[in-house]
């Protein structure tokens, strides 16, 4: 505690003053954490003055409060570059970065508990800086750092907001951060050196040196390629759900599952809300468990037996694989594909369609989704241009990104689907009447069409890598749609 409080005097976070009339002071109260290794083992602990903001109102001492962070799409994109052209990837982490942001509203707050001295009597602290628990931290941590990374000579990026890149004589830096965590990479050594460098003199930086550990997601690198997995967080999930010990299931859903809103009778609420919210994050790098989740997640505001066996499915499997990840391989380019896929009518419960798609970057799938329809689809041929617009939308997201960035040389997406209809109404020229109520996913596909940016391919369905993201596969299928989408386990005995 004593030496918390003397990194927040030495960063002249606040000062004392009596507080002025009409106002009030947000109480505040000590957090203590663990932190852990990759490994799981203790590293030290730390004790955290926060401040009550829930006490706070709009308006009179914060305003803005949403901050933004990296996308995961956008860091599997950057550890796709990185494999494909060599470049190192390299991790900082920013030590009590919220202390940072400079505090533009008039906020004060009471003397931290067991600080209080007859020198504080009547006394509380106007903050300067922001604090852990305030509703604006993020966003000044963040206009902080923004500010301070483009007076180096970076640029911030218009498709993601939190990546800054530099270019110097056809060389490249790019910066990704995710709050306090930095990733950096490129193939200027010199400037990436210059860049900690400024960084810590900026803040203080604490170097992880080559990106290992991020966010609970473990990079394992070789010369063949990258490996994402999750295999120390699946490991612990299993452990606090009892299930270490349980039979592993060889598919993560079954293949006909008819999964409905009253199926079976009511369980706890907020312990499945809390598996199928843990759940959600292990599909960072488990794209083959996305549609179950996807599944699963339809029903988390009114939970029954059957949906929560269906979790306990999905738990099973990964039982039989937990340091399954995706792997990022060097194929030389940075090309954009894509595969869009629907499953026509397959909701129960109101009959819309089921939409998935994955993105390629350079071989590699960096995105994907799986995705319940907002409306009713009255054809498998309108089912598959819905999904065939969502997962375009994506894509042009991505050329988008690489392009600004100047890593990519070829413009043109390709899309596969294995809907000849769709395929079809997209380059006819004509609009009919079976069409008119899809008209603007119509319009936005035909355009693209038209500027030469995308181009649509049929593949059939035995080759359809998005057909695992819309409905329940059998154990070939399963394990082949892994093989598609780059998924191995490095852990699993050869």
């Amino acid at each position: 505690m004593i030496e918390e409080l003397n990194a927040l005097e030495k960063n002249r976070t606040w000062e004392l003053v009596h507080l002025p009339e009409g106002k009030k002071a947000v109480s505040c109260k000590w957090i203590y954490t663990v932190k852990q290794n990759p490994e799981g083992k203790i590293e030290r602990y730390k004790a955290r003055l926060v401040a009550r903001g829930y006490s706070q109102t709009y308006g009179i001492d914060y305003d803005e409060t949403f901050a933004p962070v990296a996308k995961m799409s956008t860091v599997r994109i950057l550890i796709s570059c990185a494999t494909n052209f060599g470049w190192p990837l390299h991790q900082l982490d920013v030590k009590n970065a919220f202390l940072h942001g400079d505090l533009h509203e008039e906020v004060y707050m009471e003397i931290p508990p067991g600080f209080s001295t007859p020198r504080t009597a009547g006394k509380v602290c106007r903050l300067r800086k922001s604090l852990y628990g305030l509703k604006q931290s993020p966003r000044a941590w963040f206009d902080r750092f923004r500010h301070a990374v483009c007076h180096m000579g970076y640029k911030q990026c218009n498709g993601d907001h939190t990546v800054f890149y530099r270019h110097a004589e056809r060389r490249i830096t790019i910066l990704a951060v995710y709050v306090d965590d930095i990733i950096i990479t490129g193939d200027d050594d010199i400037e990436i050196l210059r860049l900690k460098k400024n960084l810590s003199k900026e803040f203080e930086v604490k170097d992880l040196g080559h990106l290992r550990y991020f966010l609970g997601i473990e990079i394992a690198r070789s010369p063949k390629g990258i490996v994402l997995s999750q295999r120390k967080y699946v490991l612990d999930l299993l452990s606090d759900t009892g299930m270490l010990g349980c039979r592993a299931a060889s598919t993560p859903i079954d293949q006909n599952h008819k999964l409905s809103a009253q199926s079976g009778e009511p369980v706890d609420r907020e312990n499945y809300q809390r598996l199928v919210g843990r759940l959600l994050y292990l599909c960072h790098t488990r794209p083959d468990i996305s549609y179950a989740v996807s599944v699963v997640s339809r029903y988390m505001h009114d939970p029954r037996s059957g949906h929560l066996d269906a979790v306990h499915h999905i738990l099973r499997y990964l039982k039989g694989s937990p340091g399954k990840g995706l792997w990022f391989k060097k194929n030389g380019h940075l090309n954009v594909d894509g595969y869009s896929d629907a499953d026509w009518a397959s909701c129960l419960d109101d009959r819309r369609s089921t939409s998935g798609y994955c993105v390629f970057v350079g071989g590699n799938l960096v995105s994907w989704r799986s995705k319940k329809q907002s409306v009713v689809s009255r054809s498998t041929a309108e089912a598959e241009y819905r999904a065939m617009s969502l997962g375009l939308s994506e894509m042009l997201w991505v050329r988008n990104l690489l392009t600004e960035l100047k890593v990519m040389r070829r413009g043109l997406v390709k899309v596969w689907c294995d809907n000849k209809s769709a395929i079809n109404i997209a380059n006819n020229p004509v609009q009919h009447d079976r069409t008119k109520h899809v008209e603007i996913d119509r319009f936005f596909i035909k355009e693209k069409l038209d500027e030469g940016i995308i181009e649509l391919n049929y593949v059939s369905s035995g080759n359809q890598v998005a057909d695992s993201l819309t409905k329940g596969l059998g154990v070939k299928e399963c394990n082949l749609a892994c093989n598609k989408m780059g998924m191995i386990d490095i852990y699993h005995p050869s």
